[in-house]
């Protein structure tokens, strides 16, 4: 069993791709004897060591001193933000890396957000000190600058670039030298006397900052009292955990330089599971709000916050325990599908090495393999009590590709590897499109639809064609027609008779089909009626533009005639399908295009852009709004056809900071040269299909 439930922290790693998260955590692991060396702990997935970067979030939990620390490794690009969502939602902490070249980067912002959303306490260490042009006082004013919050230096670096070589410890005032080799190996020695100064200086800095948090220790200290290391560190851990401050340090994950300093004050200054906040649930039967303390008194809660795929051992389920505890053999529930579980193996997580255990309790993270019915985001709960976490609100994918399998036997294959891969991730959909018979996928970008695309073929096997979606156009009509046509055709024994006349007339955008019969004197006997009206329906399938469905017209069957003994309900169907043919020639047809509702947050200084962007795309701007610090939300209407690139334009715009959202809003006439365009495209992909 794992240590007392006041000794188990969860700490989310966050930062920008590249910042070296994945290598603190390694660094982390040779430090407290779990690994031998930095490398290919983390980062294990075939695909992540191909791209030299974090495509999921990766798992370590070790024990450093009387503390079991779990250190949750989250991506650093922005195509994979449900991971860092999920990440920070089940960490009671988080810790953001910042490249000290770099300083503030895209990422670093953007899941500084997300913390904060969520009320997550944040520390910072600034990394890569021993990197050409780290700077730690640059990138520190950039925290301050970007973030609006009191930061607190606990380690300072001494040296930068090629002459970093260990740090000061603010609050002891001890120095600390790192061994070369990255093994971590310190020795402490006096403070350099070109530093004695500064490192004074700080130390009274923030001493005063974190007195200032407590009223008590404000009045001791303004007494000339000594304030005592642990007096400091309890006030320091009120004000992290409450968000009133921000504690920094410094150092080098690949030196593993500092990391020592960074574990002490994260198991001085991290809340535990339970010093977190209670969860609230609903009830599944008659949705009652139930508060669920963090304790291993109260019933078993857990959250499903990530899926591993693979089709041989079976998909690997990964749980944060919210409440009580589960061990080997017992049942519970999925209160999110209804199917109840049973964990027949628990495992810890240290990387790709997972460690068999007989039990674990709240506050913990596990996996438990071959869950028959799961995905990330599932809640699970005790039978007797059935819970629901709150729902985990992920950005809309923001773009979609066509994906054909080259081979027609693996049509089947693709569907199953398509549903595994969206169970594993929430801002990964797909469907197939029955009217343009294509299998769309959607996701954050172009580098997540490309490693979704990949793990399809080297999971699943199966080769696929990608391509961009087909647009859904209907058709419609502007004006008025009427038409007739004579179904008539003799034969040896009984003929063919069906006579109809119509009137077709465009109805309101949005309206869809209006059938309606004016007939007098029995010209088309009543029973014939209906056979006339699906005929219609059925020409309403393909349009006689490009063959889209048309919508928004009326017809009117005011007149026909009929053949005691030829006519049949075929033949009416026949000729009502040809007459609207006709009608629809005659009544000035037109294509009409889906037009989304688009938002798009952007920084302040680049709104313009992004609005003059969507103007060229033939959008429609409808105003604009303050969004998060810093940022605004432009919003507007625009054709689907024009934003399927959208997202890679504006990552240029904003240099990666923007992004969007867009739902249907309604369909809209498409403006004639263009429609010329679809129209012979259209018919070219008719001509080739045909062959």
């Amino acid at each position: 069993m794992s240590l007392p439930m006041e000794k188990r922290k969860t700490v989310t790693l966050i930062g920008h791709n590249g910042s070296g998260k994945s290598v603190l955590a390694e660094a982390f692991l040779v430090k407290t004897g779990k690994a031998e060396k930095i490398g290919g702990i983390m980062n294990y997935d075939p695909l992540e060591i191909e791209r030299g970067t974090s495509l999921s979030n990766a798992i370590a939990t070790f024990e450093y001193g009387d503390t079991q620390l779990t250190v949750i490794d989250t991506p650093g690009f922005g195509d994979f933000i449900s991971e860092v969502i999920l990440g920070v939602f089940v960490g009671e902490n988080v810790l953001s890396i910042v490249n000290a070249g770099a300083g503030v980067e895209v990422q670093t912002e953007r899941t500084w957000r997300i913390a904060q959303e969520q009320k997550k306490p944040i520390m910072v260490f600034i990394n890569q000190m021993d990197k050409e042009r780290a700077d730690f006082d640059q990138t520190l004013d950039d925290l301050k600058k970007t973030f609006d919050i009191k930061m607190l230096i606990l380690t300072l670096p001494m040296g930068s670039g090629e002459s970093f070589n260990g740090v000061i410890d603010v609050l002891t005032q001890k120095a600390y030298q790192y061994a070369a080799d990255g093994s971590g190996k310190t020795a402490e020695i006096p403070i350099p006397d070109t530093m004695k100064a500064r490192a004074k200086e700080v130390y009274e800095k923030t001493i005063e900052d974190i007195v200032e948090t407590d009223e008590v220790l404000m009045e001791h200290y303004l007494g000339g009292e000594e304030i005592e290391l642990d007096q400091l560190a309890a006030a320091l851990k009120k004000a992290y955990c409450s968000g009133q401050v921000v504690p920094v340090l410094a150092g080098s994950a690949t030196k593993n330089a500092g990391t020592d300093r960074l574990l002490d004050w994260l198991t001085r200054l991290c809340a535990s599971v339970n010093e977190g906040h209670p969860i609230t649930t609903t009830m599944v039967e008659g949705g009652a709000e139930v508060e669920v303390l963090p304790s291993e008194n109260e019933p078993f809660v857990g959250l499903i916050f990530k899926a591993a795929v693979d089709p041989f051992i079976g998909k690997q389920s990964f749980i944060k325990l919210y409440a009580g505890k589960i061990a080997t053999g017992d049942g519970f529930v999925n209160t999110t599908k209804g199917s109840y579980e049973k964990a027949a193996r628990i495992y810890t997580i240290v990387g790709k090495e997972q460690k068999e255990i007989s039990e674990a309790g709240a506050g913990d993270i596990v996996s438990i393999p071959k869950l028959k019915e799961s995905s990330v985001g599932d809640s699970l709960s005790l039978a007797a009590r059935k819970l629901l976490i709150p729902t985990i609100k992920f950005p809309e994918p923001m773009l979609s590709k066509s994906v054909k399998p080259i081979s027609k036997q693996d049509i089947d294959k693709i569907s199953n590897g398509l549903a595994r891969l969206s169970e594993s991730d929430p801002t990964f959909v797909w469907e197939h499109d029955t009217e343009t018979s294509e299998t769309v996928i959607s996701g954050m970008g172009a580098v997540h639809l490309d490693v979704m695309i990949e793990r399809l073929k080297r999971l699943f096997k199966v080769e696929v064609e990608v391509g961009k979606p087909k647009i859904a156009y209907r058709e419609t009509v502007k004006d008025f027609a009427d038409a007739e046509y004579k179904h008539k055709k003799q034969t040896g024994g009984h003929g063919q008779y069906g006579h109809v006349k119509i009137k077709m007339s465009p109805l309101p955008r949005g309206t869809g089909f209006e059938f309606i019969q004016t007939i007098f004197g029995g010209s088309v006997p009543y029973n014939y009626i209906p056979s006339v009206e699906k005929g219609v329906r059925s020409a309403l399938k393909k349009g006689v533009l490009a063959g889209y469905p048309v919508v928004d017209v009326k017809v009117d069957l005011y007149d026909g005639s009929y053949h005691e003994v030829d006519s049949s309900d075929m033949a009416f169907q026949i000729a009502a399908i040809q007459a609207f043919k006709k009608a629809m020639s005659m009544a000035k047809p037109t294509l009409l295009e889906p037009i989304m509702e688009v938002e798009v947050s952007v920084p302040d200084e680049n709104a313009g852009d992004a609005m003059g962007e969507i103007t060229s795309r033939r959008g429609r701007p409808l105003g604009m709004e303050t969004g998060a610090k810093g940022f605004q939300v432009v919003k507007a209407k625009a054709p689907f056809a024009e934003m399927l690139d959208f997202s890679n334009k504006l990552g240029s715009i904003t240099s990666g900071k923007g992004h969007f959202t867009m739902k249907f809003s309604e369909y809209s006439e498409v403006p004639g040269n263009i429609q010329e365009k679809i129209v012979a495209e259209r018919k070219r992909e008719q001509e080739e299909a045909n062959k």
